[in-house]
């Protein structure tokens, strides 16, 4: 029997989402504009994404590319504009709930399709840590989908431990997704912002959860480094060999690199064969699951084709498109 697939790694942001922002934040200056078949140009605090794609919003083109891939069940989060982590804190956490709202009406309307994972404003810890627990407990989300930093600050920061601390009891799963990139400024070129920006964002976050001793701390958190982890599996050897020969690494960690790095899972985001095969080699099949990216441009718009493509052994496939994200999200209705 064919078993279900799930995309793990995918982005909403809806017509009434837009509607809601434009109404409740108007100093957020959120617009969707020069709308064609394809998609148009939103603008939210700044930042202009262009093109936006029209599938972030047209449920019936997002319905019909699932089924084209062969995909039962999509994992929807917001889309990163809207973390809102360097604005004012309270209006950052309405616009949380907000989303989060929508987020769940758009799983509940479409239940057995779409499972969803919240936002919080993470600048404001204690907010941040009840709107998780709401969000997970009475709007039915999986987890969290998280920044790479918060207003510049990396994920170890010890203010940051009360949100730590509720997803590790509701054994969240946290989607950690490149925001606001290091080094922006010599990337402006050539989409580099994306190509390196974005992996090296969450290269640092990882090493971040690592030496900060995060995970090790919070055992209970499922953290998944989108984009196949960024840099993270390529540098293990590297990781451990500063380990080796330097104090700085062992400040905040009590055990090894290798202890916090076992429990990290990855998605497939790779746009390579041969990288997926390291990937799988080195993290182990039981901590890869399927994502896609969907909608973006640089989304693996080849559905689970080269999962299926480049592992050879089915129990391998079967953890990696299906099993792993029934496990870390919990039950699910595909």
């Amino acid at each position: 029997m064919k078993y279900p697939v799930i995309d793990i790694h995918a982005h909403v942001l809806t017509e009434d989402m837009i509607a809601q922002f434009q109404s409740n934040a108007p100093e957020l200056g959120v617009s969707l504009t020069t709308v064609d078949e394809d998609g148009g140009v939103l603008k939210i605090a700044g930042i202009t994404q262009k093109p936006f794609p029209r599938s972030a919003w047209d449920l019936d083109r997002r319905l019909r590319d699932l089924d084209k891939w062969g995909v039962d069940l999509q994992v929807v989060c917001n889309v990163p504009h809207t973390f809102l982590y360097e604005a004012d804190a309270s209006l950052a956490g309405e616009m949380a709930v907000l989303q989060n709202d929508a987020i769940s009406d758009f799983v509940g309307a479409n239940p057995t399709r779409f499972a969803g994972l919240a936002t919080v404003p993470m600048q404001a810890p204690s907010a941040a840590a009840s709107e998780l627990r709401r969000a997970m407990t009475e709007k039915g989300l999986r987890g969290l989908h998280l920044g790479s930093n918060i207003a510049g600050k990396n994920l170890d920061e010890p203010a940051l431990d009360e949100v730590w601390t509720v997803a590790n009891e509701l054994q969240a799963f946290v989607l950690v997704h490149p925001h606001k990139i290091a080094a922006s400024g010599r990337l402006d070129a050539y989409y580099l912002k994306n190509l390196i920006g974005n992996p090296f964002e969450t290269t640092i976050a990882g090493a971040s959860l690592v030496f900060g001793g995060v995970i090790e701390r919070f055992p209970d958190i499922r953290f998944c480094l989108v984009h196949a982890g960024g840099f993270v599996p390529y540098q293990l050897g590297r990781f451990r060999h500063g380990w080796d020969v330097r104090s700085e690494p062992r400040q905040r960690l009590r055990g090894t690199p290798e202890d916090s790095l076992s429990r990290l899972y990855y998605d497939t985001i790779t746009h390579n064969d041969r990288a997926l095969e390291y990937l799988v080699a080195v993290a182990g099949a039981e901590q890869v699951l399927y994502g896609s990216d969907y909608p973006f441009d640089m989304a693996d718009d080849e559905g689970p084709a080269r999962v299926e493509r480049v592992l050879g052994d089915d129990q391998e496939r079967q953890k990696i498109l299906s099993l792993n994200a029934k496990r870390v999200l919990g039950p699910l209705p595909a």
